[in-house]
């Protein structure tokens, strides 16, 4: 726990609110251009968090951050491939991010949140971000926007309730929200939409003991394993200290509706995976299980005059393909060189800080193509890369995050022959929120 007075008198260039990945990279980068800066964050760490199979292309904001030798000295198990098996039981070839690029860059983490999101807001105090912990942000701050504008309001600071449960009002420039599938912001001013499609729940814990692949290279990959009928699929993530989390994601009527307890749910979908259950004959449930409801959504907008939303509290995607943290590092990067430049230009608007939004929700959106092919009954990757062996490193590519390249895109062309892709998802939405 990272433990600071609140002072009254602040103000500061940038307020992040949370403190999680997106909050610690956004006050990471914006130290590291010199901008005062203060990171809020109401929780005490260590807690426990999900998202812990990390994507290849986190590597570069990591080198960015001043990361990559932490991690590196960490006990966090490297991620090498993602593998698929079917509900049959029979197992894809793994997916090796080095078949393309065999330098450390090809190579991942299997993260235990707790520990990673402490040393990621220890390493932006480090670089010169100033960190309240645990502090909650219980309001914003707001200017009326002009009458008949259709603008919604600008934000102009902060107020904070410190642990003995006064408040102090904190100016800024700029106001970011990092608070995750919370939304402060984008639930605030409604513009959280969820996904339809992708109405899904997830049933996860922790267990000590599981099966681990005795081959080096397989030892840290990720499994997907799909259930009878697909009705669902398992994720099977191993992390330090001989722990795995294991979780399945499913619609949320067939997972959740007319069950019994989240312990009773997780037991009988396990029950329902026959390449799992050998799997955790040996293994024992270390955690309490944890339930997620209906957690694919975007907002409307980025940003708007004064404030800007990263990480979850902007978008968030199906878990298939591990996406959450490389987006919440990703966006957030992107936001906070875009304020970087806008307080250097005298423009806090809501179209100068959204610049990157349309760019990088493209690349959300790649993925969320890849996740609408996997739910397609009877498609199948490998099948595809067989039938279309000139994409399979295209393929790789999204798998290691590599989609703020358009280039990837021809990729889905073919995959449209057997995979519906709704035609809202093909739509970005606004930059910016003014109007």
């Amino acid at each position: 726990m990272l433990k600071t007075n609140c002072d009254p008198h602040a103000d500061f260039d940038v307020v992040v609110i949370g403190g999680g990945p997106a909050g610690a990279t956004a006050g990471t980068i914006l130290a590291q251009h010199g901008r005062k800066t203060l990171v809020v964050e109401r929780a005490a760490f260590p807690r426990f968090h999900i998202g812990e199979s990390l994507m290849p292309e986190t590597y570069w904001v990591f080198e960015r951050l001043g990361m990559l030798e932490k991690l590196r000295r960490s006990t966090f198990v490297r991620k090498l491939s993602v593998q698929f098996v079917s509900a049959s039981g029979r197992e894809s070839a793994p997916f090796y991010f080095d078949e393309r690029d065999p330098r450390e860059c090809s190579q991942t983490w299997q993260v235990l949140r707790s520990e990673f999101d402490r040393m990621m807001l220890e390493n932006a105090a480090e670089h010169g971000a100033v960190v309240w912990q645990p502090c909650n942000v219980v309001d914003v701050i707001e200017q009326a926007p002009p009458l008949g504008s259709g603008r919604l309001p600008a934000i102009t600071g902060v107020v904070v309730q410190k642990e003995d449960g006064s408040t102090v009002r904190v100016g800024a420039r700029v106001v970011v929200d990092a608070t995750g599938t919370n939304g402060m912001l984008s639930r605030r001013f409604d513009l959280r939409q969820a996904d339809p499609a992708l109405r899904k729940a997830s049933v996860f814990a922790h267990y000590k003991g599981a099966w681990r692949d005795p081959n080096p290279r397989d030892t840290g990959a990720t499994l997907v394993m799909q259930i009878e009928n697909q009705a669902g699929w398992f994720w099977y993530i191993p992390l330090p200290d001989d722990i795995v989390s294991i979780g399945i994601v499913g619609d949320i009527d067939y997972l959740i509706k007319n069950r019994g307890k989240p312990e009773q749910i997780l037991a009988e979908e396990i029950a329902r995976c026959p390449f799992l259950r050998p799997r955790l004959e040996k293994a024992e449930r270390v955690s309490p299980v944890h339930v997620l409801s209906d957690f694919s959504y975007n907002s409307k907008a980025c940003a708007g005059d004064g404030w800007v939303l990263v990480g979850d509290a902007f978008t968030f995607l199906d878990p298939m393909y591990s996406s959450g943290v490389f987006f919440a590092l990703k966006s957030a990067e992107l936001a906070a060189d875009a304020i970087h430049e806008a307080l250097a230009a005298g423009d806090a608007s809501a179209a100068r800080l959204g610049v990157w939004g349309d760019p990088f929700y493209a690349g959300v959106q790649a993925i969320r193509k890849l996740v609408y092919a996997f739910y397609t009954p009877d498609f199948s990757f490998g099948k595809f890369t067989r039938m279309h062996p000139e994409f399979k490193d295209a393929l790789v590519r999204l798998l290691i995050g590599d989609v703020l390249k358009r280039d990837v895109d021809g990729i889905f062309e073919p995959m449209s022959e057997s995979v519906r892709i709704p035609a809202e998802i093909r739509l970005s939405p606004p930059p910016d929120a003014s109007g």
